[in-house]
């Protein structure tokens, strides 16, 4: 693969930066909160329609709440980031864990993070703790296997999308919002996508995991959690919110509080496991 590279054109935002990291030639949006370079930094990982923005500030309040570095970013094909390198097949959230991010953490010089995901961004997280290090893992609401459910809300959301407002809603926030949506949703609805599942990869993963979802996520059963649970070899903590599938959004002060403690209690460099 390419090169990876820095742009020296950043933006302000209060005490945070929005840089754009290029990858092969193409641009990367992220957004980069300082805090204690001593303690391995915050990653957040965004759900299948996110971007930077679309977090709607939780990685600044984690970020201010444990007093750490924070980055985030939109993968390509979302919020300001450049279109992929080419179609998205139902492999791109293992390409996504295996290629992309580690040469990202590399460039930013993010050394065992603390993965906080969303959705697929929670699978990216676990797939990519399975074979590199890390010192802990955030799941919200992720998908480690494909359920009816899922798809059939899924195709829901393309009648939405098409029919109902929802890309005039989402345009605010992607550059080419079309890219954005039907990179998500023609995967998921691929009829080959119906065999994915990562299950295989949890009992590698050796690191504390917290697992966080709403009780009433039209994207998922608590089934996906539970497999999660059951698999992963580090100490894990289990949370059911009363809310969606954004616990982040729906559910926030929660949410925050969960994930705070969490980061005190295992997302300490010298409380990291050694792999």
């Amino acid at each position: 693969m390419g090169t990876i590279g820095i742009d020296t054109k950043l933006m302000t935002k209060g005490r945070s930066r929005c840089v754009v990291t290029e990858l092969d030639g193409r641009r990367i949006e992220y957004e980069e909160i300082p805090g204690d370079a001593s303690q391995p930094p915050l990653v957040f990982l965004h759900e299948g329609l996110g971007s930077v923005r679309l977090w709607q500030g939780f990685p600044a309040r984690v970020a201010a709440s444990t007093g750490r570095r924070a980055l985030v970013y939109s993968r390509f094909g979302h919020g300001d980031s450049d279109p992929p390198p080419a179609p998205r097949t139902p492999a791109f959230m293992h390409e996504e864990a295996r290629e992309v991010l580690p040469r990202l953490l590399s460039a930013w010089g993010a050394e065992r993070p603390v993965l906080i995901g969303h959705s697929d961004g929670a699978s990216i997280a676990l797939i990519h703790a399975a074979d590199h290090r890390v010192t802990a893992i955030v799941c919200i609401a992720p998908h480690v296997f494909v359920e009816a459910k899922s798809i059939a809300e899924i195709r829901r959301a393309r009648t939405l999308y098409e029919q109902g407002g929802r890309r005039e809603r989402m345009a605010a926030h992607h550059r080419d919002v079309d890219a954005a949506f039907y990179g998500w949703n023609d995967v998921w609805l691929d009829p080959r996508f119906e065999a994915w599942n990562i299950e295989e990869l949890l009992s590698a993963v050796e690191v504390p995991v917290l697992l966080i979802q709403g009780d009433d996520d039209p994207y998922g059963t608590l089934a996906q959690i539970d497999s999660v649970m059951s698999r992963v070899r580090g100490p894990i903590e289990r949370i059911v919110l009363s809310c969606r599938h954004a616990p982040h959004v729906q559910a926030p002060e929660e949410t925050l509080t969960a994930v705070t403690r969490f980061v005190a209690a295992y997302g300490c460099r010298t409380r990291a496991p050694v792999r």
